[in-house]
């Protein structure tokens, strides 16, 4: 087993609907250093067993002690889980930070899985060294969006649930919707172009990262959106969760 330096490693967990996964993140140059381990995720997601997980993640790297970060799928206020439909409801309402320290033994820091990622393509992605606003969008099962002005943070803005035209813009136009109605790239993109039209007029945004998994077929769509902003596409892909969590963690 590799043994890392404590000061330039840190353990991510991105915890979602279907699969838990986690790493040793450098924090210097925002990637893992070591392979990420992922475990579905219960069908009964509860805080109980989804613990356990966490810990069988954690003692895979016994050597990487110190703060943990962890992305939950839904609102995260101050540590307590709000509306968080993808898992089980008995996470709504907990202190997550306090439970987690309290099981694990160990310092964490939850943080919505989006902001997450936006915070570490804004510190060692895409978005690195850009000031003004920078809008990071994450197109998956929904759609994530994470919102930074010179680098900080606005936590917790789900631009995926605002309604267009009457349809909840991720019901319509997130990667889940493309591959379910199997339509192609260039219909995906005028969807996204209403979609990214409608949030541009609200944010005035300098920058839109575009992550998620399908972010590495950027060639495929992002030149057919038709959007007054910069777009660029997302360096991390879908490791920015843990990434993310691992550097805002001990913040």
């Amino acid at each position: 087993m590799t043994s890392h330096d404590a000061s330039g490693v840190r353990f991510g967990i991105d915890f979602g609907g279907t699969g838990i996964k986690g790493a040793v993140v450098d924090l210097e140059r925002g990637d893992f250093a070591a392979d990420r381990i992922k475990i579905a995720t219960p069908q009964e997601s509860t805080p109980d067993a989804v613990v356990e997980i966490f810990r069988e993640i954690l003692d895979a790297h016994p050597e990487v002690t110190g703060p943990v970060g962890v992305t939950v799928p839904g609102i995260v206020r101050r540590g307590v889980v709000g509306l968080a439909p993808n898992i089980h409801p008995s996470w709504q309402g907990v202190d997550a930070d306090a439970l987690l320290e309290d099981r694990l033994q160990r310092q964490v820091h939850v943080v919505n899985d989006a902001d997450a990622a936006g915070y570490a393509e804004a510190a060692r992605g895409a978005a690195q060294g850009r000031t003004g606003v920078v809008l990071v969008t994450t197109l998956g099962t929904g759609i994530g969006s994470a919102l930074l002005h010179d680098g900080v943070l606005v936590p917790n803005v789900e631009l995926g649930h605002l309604e267009i035209g009457g349809r909840v813009a991720e019901r319509w136009a997130s990667a889940k919707v493309k591959k379910t109605e199997d339509i192609s790239y260039e219909e995906w993109a005028e969807r996204l172009t209403v979609y990214y039209r409608h949030v541009v007029r609200l944010f005035s945004p300098d920058l839109v990262v575009v992550g998620g998994g399908v972010s590495k077929n950027h060639d495929k769509f992002l030149h057919l959106i038709d959007v007054d902003v910069e777009m660029v596409p997302a360096h991390l892909e879908n490791r920015a969760g843990i990434v993310g969590a691992a550097l805002l963690a001990g913040n």
